[in-house]
């Protein structure tokens, strides 16, 4: 089946040079990237995505770590890889979520801690299920950022919104 989800490299992954080697990593499994960007996360844009977790005790500590604040790294990539069965094969390249618990050979496993406050640096995230990949790939990504159509969209006219454009010379 057809399916996408979302990737992020975190902060940490950025700080240590790790983009190569976990792009490197991915590509083993023969998906293709539809789309790819550098993020510099909001406050909103980490609450939002981590939401499933906010009462949960460390979810300041979480949402610091998404935004870089851990890192010095305010920027995190995010892809969007498409193709067959694409969630069960990147999630099983990353490994356990919990980096001493995940395969040694997995992403996290070579590459994750847990800090002394008890976060874990675990380098990526990756989308757990369908539904999550789509609400999570709507929220980091516009439809006209991604190469393939992957959701219904709807022809809008924004009146009055300022953009930032590129001003000349």
């Amino acid at each position: 089946m057809e399916q996408a989800v979302l990737v992020l490299i975190k902060p940490d992954g950025l700080k240590k040079s790790l983009t190569g080697n976990i792009l490197t990593r991915l590509s083993e499994t023969k998906l293709e990237i539809v789309a790819a960007k550098m993020v510099r996360v909001s406050k909103e844009l980490a609450e939002e995505h981590y939401r499933h977790l906010k009462d949960k005790p460390f979810f300041g500590e979480i949402i610091k770590y998404l935004q870089g604040d851990l890192h010095d790294r305010k920027k995190v990539m995010a892809l969007v890889y498409w193709g067959k069965d694409a969630i069960t094969k990147c999630r099983t390249l990353a490994g356990a979520t919990n980096p001493e618990e995940a395969e040694a050979t997995s992403i996290r496993g070579s590459y994750g801690r847990i800090t002394t406050s008890g976060v874990y640096e675990n380098v990526l995230h990756v989308s757990s299920d369908d539904t999550e990949a789509e609400r999570e790939i709507k929220l980091w990504f516009k439809p006209e950022e991604i190469i393939v159509d992957l959701y219904a969209t709807k022809s809008a006219v924004l009146k009055d919104s300022p953009v930032k454009a590129w001003a000349e010379k």
